[in-house]
């Protein structure tokens, strides 16, 4: 690598990706985290410094900046981090399109030949209406903007569909973010999270990984920015993978490339494995969350490397390692969540969690008050990661460490990772 390798990293964020990330990369690192989150301080085991920041990362010196959040990507932060002549991982605001705008990314797709379900964007209500009604169902609505991952509705009436569209252009649902939107028609299969690192040139897939979106257990109520996830899967084989790679992720790449983007981050693919194989339901442009919380903690592989190798240019001949051990995440949710969080209330049992055997706890939406308290402060509190010999070892692990902790209204789901068997080879 022509920068060496880094001794000091700067993540941008606060969330459970964040901690994540953090956690991982102070394995061969320090790593200050802005603005960071009560769960980041302190040491690693391999005795690197831990520290979160208030001060914005334009003020921060270090060898290497991982933007973590989709926000800052989107409004150019990595653009004018590169202009000061830091090292980033994280695209620029050109290939961040491929989050902020779900139309950008759906023609960028489609141009690029890639297998993705029939779509049209929309502005006015009355022809996205004629549109819903003209396709069999279920229907997919989606927010083309930004909306933190609760933009996209799913659903088999036809009525639930059309008032949502209407909801969304009016700006009642999310602002400016929702005055256009994607319609599509809805892929069948089993939904697959593939998180690809991207040096400009090309992509290495890091272990695939199932997120679970709804809120209740049964995949029942509504899309929410993540409940948890699990990692290996056993149904994405080394054959999976490799087709997803050659059908959607080069042809995309290739795309940008041709536009002229220099795309150094990464691009997480939303998969549907169908029955003619993976197609794309959407690009993410940064680590998925709570994908992030059981794919990192898995890597064997120096992170820091990585990441820096990708950001200079020079990752695409990277061989990757990953443990055999899988892993769980299961997200802590407040009362209200999505919809209408209510936050504030002292969260006790972090300690007696974190001392479950293969769990690690990273803070998604916490804060401390002035007396040293630690309180909710977000929608997704907590992330409970645990890794385990057999995906069932780590899910007992992490709905162990999860009983431990008790805060006022406090919810999860109950089935994640659950009757999912054994790693596929």
């Amino acid at each position: 690598m022509s920068h060496g390798q880094p001794r000091k990293v700067c993540v941008v964020g606060s969330g459970g990706r964040e901690h994540a990330l953090a956690h991982v990369l102070a394995r061969s690192a320090d790593v200050v985290v802005t603005p960071g989150n009560p769960g980041i301080n302190g040491r690693s085991a391999e005795g690197f410094g831990l520290a979160s920041t208030p001060a914005p990362p334009e003020e921060i010196e270090a060898d290497l900046f991982v933007i973590g959040p989709e926000e800052p990507l989107v409004g150019g932060l990595a653009d004018r981090l590169r202009s000061r002549g830091r090292l980033v991982f994280g695209p620029g605001e050109d290939g961040a399109r491929l989050e902020g705008s779900k139309e950008f990314m759906k023609k960028c797709a489609s141009d690029a030949g890639v297998p993705t379900a029939r779509w049209r964007a929309f502005s006015d209500p009355a022809e996205a209406t004629g549109y819903l009604r003209s396709l069999p169902g279920p229907y997919v609505v989606k927010t083309d903007g930004l909306a933190g991952g609760k933009g996209v509705l799913v659903t088999g009436d036809l009525a639930e569909a059309e008032r949502d569209v209407a909801a969304k252009l009016s700006g009642a649902a999310f602002g400016g973010a929702g005055r256009r939107v994607v319609i599509e028609e809805a892929l069948q299969g089993t939904e697959l999270s593939l998180l690809v690192v991207c040096d400009g040139a090309r992509g290495v897939p890091l272990a695939p990984a199932q997120d679970y979106k709804r809120f209740g257990t049964g995949d029942t109520g509504p899309n929410t920015g993540g409940m948890g996830a699990v990692s290996p899967v056993p149904t994405a084989t080394a054959a999976v993978v490799s087709s997803a790679m050659d059908t959607i992720v080069e042809p995309t790449l290739r795309a940008l490339r041709k536009a002229g983007i220099d795309y150094r981050g990464v691009l997480y693919a939303g998969l549907m494995l169908t029955a003619d194989g993976p197609a794309l339901i959407e690009f993410n442009v940064r680590f998925g969350d709570p994908e992030a919380e059981v794919v990192l903690p898995r890597l064997a592989t120096d992170l820091t490397e990585l990441l820096a190798a990708a950001a200079d240019g020079s990752g695409s001949n990277a061989t990757l390692r990953f443990v055999d051990d899988a892993a769980v995440a299961v997200a802590v949710v407040v009362r209200g969540y999505p919809a209408a969080p209510l936050t504030g209330d002292p969260i006790e049992g972090l300690d007696e969690a974190g001392s479950v055997e293969g769990v690690t706890v990273f803070h998604a939406g916490t804060r401390r008050d002035e007396a040293g308290t630690l309180r909710t402060s977000g929608g997704r509190v907590l992330v409970v990661t645990a890794l385990g010999a057999t995906i069932e070892t780590a899910r007992e692990r992490a709905y162990g460490g999860v009983a431990r902790i008790s805060f006022a209204g406090m919810q999860h789901r109950h089935d994640i990772a659950a009757g999912i068997g054994v790693a596929a080879p």
